[in-house]
């Protein structure tokens, strides 16, 4: 048996992070779209994005979603999960990712936008059901079973990726002899 508590797992991806922009509604693909245009053309102050795409790590707990700097870890953004009003998949483009959360202290929205070349899908599922989960006051159903697949789908790509490393690295030292 585990000390850890439900509210003490979590999930961390390394995304880039594309923007912060402020929202008028709290929900749907519009506003998704809406948001996307306005990092591609900032206007005022509603609209927060790093000078270029930043890497992050993106931490899914049972409480919150934090988007923490990745080189210093300094944190970016703390969204509770109960302020998490929507999550989706940006159509126009399958690797951007946004979600909306209401802002703690004032009484707006803000959609962050984020890019991953191979988590999207699998993040805005667990985020779409670890936010389900906190409305109902649960843990997330299967949370456990949630996150051995989303570690598991990582150690696969991340295997691939050794793999390859693996060939050039040995195509280069057949290539020096």
């Amino acid at each position: 048996m585990s000390d850890v508590s439900d509210e003490d797992k979590e999930i961390s991806f390394s995304v880039k992070f594309l923007g912060r922009v402020e929202v008028l509604r709290p929900d749907g693909m519009q506003i998704l779209t809406e948001a996307w245009h306005s990092l591609k053309t900032p206007e005022r102050d509603s609209t927060e994005k790093l000078q270029k795409k930043s890497k992050v790590c993106l931490f899914l707990s049972g409480s919150s979603i934090d988007i923490l700097e990745h080189k210093s870890k300094f944190m970016l953004y703390t969204c509770p999960l109960l302020s998490v009003s929507f999550c989706g998949v940006l159509p126009s483009s399958p690797k951007v990712l946004g979600f909306v959360a209401r802002h703690p202290a004032a009484d707006s929205y803000h959609c962050y936008l984020l890019q991953s070349s191979k988590f999207t899908p699998l993040l805005v599922s667990i985020i779409g059901d670890a936010f389900l989960a906190s409305q109902r006051g649960q843990s997330i159903p299967g949370g456990q079973d949630m996150v051995v697949e989303a570690l598991r789908h990582k150690n696969k790509v991340l295997q691939r990726e050794n793999a390859e490393l693996k060939k050039r690295l040995a195509a280069q030292a057949g290539e020096a002899h």
